[in-house]
């Protein structure tokens, strides 16, 4: 089982949203503000997000910013948050989960999201066989990784020990699955790979530089 060896050099830190659709559940955090012009988010509990005056963050706008609390649109719908405050919205009845990406420098595009609970960073890679983790992030994780089956991958850096294992839970924005197959790298993986083994269980559909995954299964 191989993963995508191009996604080995590309950065972690690339400047993507992922946001959780309207008819998805939303949490969205006010974690501080700057003076009347910007606000720090949380977005569903991803790192901390500065944003401006007008700027949006997944579904929300920001339209105003004042001492310690911020105005925001969702919906069509005004909202205040003080700082610390968290907005939440649950998942309309019947709807199906969705997850929004934006690309980010080169196309690509990034998603924080959880493995078991732990909040991961994804590169999204359809080159990628399954879900791949470095070795570092699955013990981060508490993965006992070297318990699954074990093989050999081909990296930039050349053959490196592979586990395969199954995951409890993965989750990107609105989509939570359970017992997804993925493999862990010992060496020459910077950053998780979003694979098929998750991908092959949501339709994807890319309009510009926008990536939306809505569940199948």
């Amino acid at each position: 089982m191989s993963a995508h060896c191009s996604a080995l050099r590309l950065l972690a830190a690339l400047a993507v949203s992922l946001v959780a659709a309207p008819a998805a559940a939303l949490d969205l955090t006010l974690v501080g503000t700057f003076g009347d012009k910007a606000a720090i988010f949380v977005l569903e509990g991803g790192e901390p997000r500065t944003v401006k005056v007008g700027q949006k963050i997944g579904p929300a706008t920001l339209l105003a910013v004042e001492r310690d609390r911020a105005t925001v649109e969702i919906d069509g719908r005004r909202r205040v948050l003080v700082r610390g405050q968290t907005y939440s919205a649950a998942p309309t009845a019947g709807a199906r989960e969705v997850a929004v990406l934006t690309a980010g420098p080169g196309g690509h595009f990034v998603a924080d999201g959880q493995v078991n609970g732990g909040a991961v960073r994804f590169l999204v890679d359809t080159g990628a066989t399954a879900v791949a983790l470095p070795a570092a992030e699955a013990r981060r994780l508490g993965i006992d990784y070297r318990k699954g089956r074990p093989g050999i991958t081909q990296t930039a850096a050349g053959p490196a020990p592979v586990y395969l294992v199954r995951l409890e839970r993965v989750r990107v924005g609105g989509i939570e699955l359970r017992e997804v197959d993925a493999i862990v790298i010992e060496q020459g993986l910077p950053v998780a790979l979003l694979g098929m083994s998750f991908l092959n269980r949501v339709e994807m559909k890319r309009e510009g530089e926008t990536l939306t995954l809505t569940r199948r299964f």
